[in-house]
């Protein structure tokens, strides 16, 4: 892996001057795709120290191939594409359900127990084991999703290529993303999470605590919290505005299951609906 490594830095610090089809760094960029594509490897990860660690050189191979590639025109039954990427196969083998209007590219990484709705899982990405994407929901690029998370309907979860340095979004095992939440821009959301449906997250939207009011980051929801969208008012010359921030209402004990009726009756309680 170290070699591959190597050789994936050397062709990234003279791309310029490799022209379209390169044999050899197609052959290199799509080594390290395959160990993406296996599970072998993964774009990002978060450290103990809760820190993110991003192996920039995995996300140069895939900007290689796309650099180095050609448009072909890919069929699967009745559907024609055309693509750089080819879609992922073999889903039976992996121990994944996948429903007929879902894809997932090549490149990507779907753990076993994994279920795709009518939804899309981009190259470079992770769904871990026993995870629903759940209808119309999206997963970007290189954005590295937990187990036994749920993905409800129309969640759209950022992907990013460029810069290679560029963190991804994260979001960690046993959270619950409700549904049309738009989470972008390396955001994470931490293990355990309860995020209300209509929620956007990026790198600048405030997270702040209902019960002291204070800020407690921005763009990383703490883990076994309940958090909503909400704004708090700013003074600008044309008026009063409010803008968006996460509002944390209530702190769960780790491990504690989400109960879909419980957290519904506690949205209620805070005027909030699921």
């Amino acid at each position: 892996m170290a070699d591959l490594r190597a050789t994936i830095n050397e062709l990234w610090e003279h791309r310029s001057e490799l022209p379209a089809g390169d044999p050899t760094g197609l052959a290199a960029a799509r080594e390290a795709i395959d160990t993406l594509d296996r599970g072998e490897n993964r774009v990002a990860e978060v450290d103990p120290d809760g820190s993110v660690v991003v192996h920039e050189w995995l996300k140069q191979a895939i900007l290689l191939y796309f650099k180095l590639s050609s448009i072909e025109t890919i069929e699967h039954g009745p559907f024609e594409y055309a693509d750089k990427i080819p879609l992922k196969r073999g889903f039976a083998a992996l121990g994944v359900r996948v429903v007929p209007g879902a894809s997932a590219r090549w490149g990507s990484y779907l753990e076993r127990g994994a279920i795709l709705m009518p939804s899309y899982v981009n190259i470079g990405a992770r769904v871990g084991a026993n995870t629903m994407v759940d209808t119309w929901a999206t997963v970007g690029s290189c954005a590295q999703i937990g187990a036994n998370v749920h993905l409800s309907g129309g969640v759209g979860i950022g992907g990013v290529l460029e810069p290679p340095q560029a963190a991804p979004v994260i979001i960690g095992d046993d959270a619950l993303i409700g549904s049309r939440c738009m989470i972008t821009q390396g955001a994470r959301v931490g293990e355990g999470a309860v995020l209300g449906e209509g929620c956007v997250l990026n790198r600048a939207i405030p997270v702040i605590d209902a019960q002291t009011g204070a800020e407690v980051s921005r763009g990383v929801v703490p883990p076994w919290c309940v958090g909503v969208m909400a704004s708090r008012p700013r003074k600008f010359a044309g008026g009063e505005f409010g803008l968006p921030c996460i509002l944390i209402l209530r702190h769960l004990e780790p491990g504690q299951r989400h109960d879909s009726a419980k957290l519904n009756e506690l949205l209620r309680e805070e005027g909030v609906s699921t």
